[in-house]
């Protein structure tokens, strides 16, 4: 079934998310939108062009809810509390290694009150840990390594367990990174910790947009 000229202008303002954030903080020129979505989606005649002017109106009070989610996202990280650790690494280890080694590196770790996690792909490890560490791990790996990331930091939201209840907190938090040029290495979710990893001249920048 074909879709209306309202279902493609919906599709196209969700597909655009700067666009969609224009439109809820009202920053948005409807005529300037009808016709920027009319010329993308070839659609170019005068009713459509109206079509899509009033179907981007009535998108807005759809939106809107989503204002106040937002607030509650803000809320939340406002009263989180944000762990730096820095030095870190980011090992990529195939599958076929014995890891039986490891129980005791974590032991030392847990001790130190350092930082591990281990995560199982489909074909390979990944091993976030600090550099002091890492090479303990890699010269019993060495074989099964894929790759190796050092001067990493890792960043970690401990927010309260209403997260759980709170839709929209990871990819808010993405985006802001997306939207400021910072590439997330990993991300890991652990209830109400909420890791990410960057590279270390990434740092200040990053930073500065995750004040709330």
């Amino acid at each position: 079934m074909e879709k209306s000229t309202t279902e493609l202008t919906k599709e196209y303002i969700k597909e655009h998310p700067d666009i969609k954030n224009c439109l809820k903080k009202k920053l948005i020129n409807y005529s300037s939108l009808a016709r920027l979505i009319s010329k993308d989606l070839k659609i170019e005649k005068k009713t459509s062009k109206e079509a899509i002017l009033i179907a981007a109106r009535r998108f807005y009070s759809e939106v809107k809810t989503e204002v106040n989610q937002e607030k509650k996202i803000k809320e939340l990280l406002k009263n989180s509390e944000l762990e730096i650790k820095n030095k870190m690494s980011v090992l990529i280890i195939e599958k076929g290694v014995n890891f039986e080694f490891l129980d005791e590196i974590q032991k030392k770790i847990r001790k130190d009150a350092g930082a591990f996690y281990i995560l199982e792909g489909s074909h390979n490890f990944t091993i976030i840990t600090q550099e002091k560490y890492a090479g303990l791990i890699t010269e019993r790996t060495e074989k099964h390594l894929l790759k190796e990331r050092k001067d990493m930091v890792l960043l970690n939201f401990n927010t309260a367990y209403e997260i759980e209840d709170i839709r929209g907190v990871l990819s808010y938090l993405t985006s802001l990174f997306a939207e400021n040029g910072v590439n997330i290495v990993e991300c890991i979710s652990c209830w109400t910790d909420n890791i990410f990893v960057i590279a270390s001249q990434d740092l200040n920048k990053a930073i500065n947009f995750l004040r709330f």
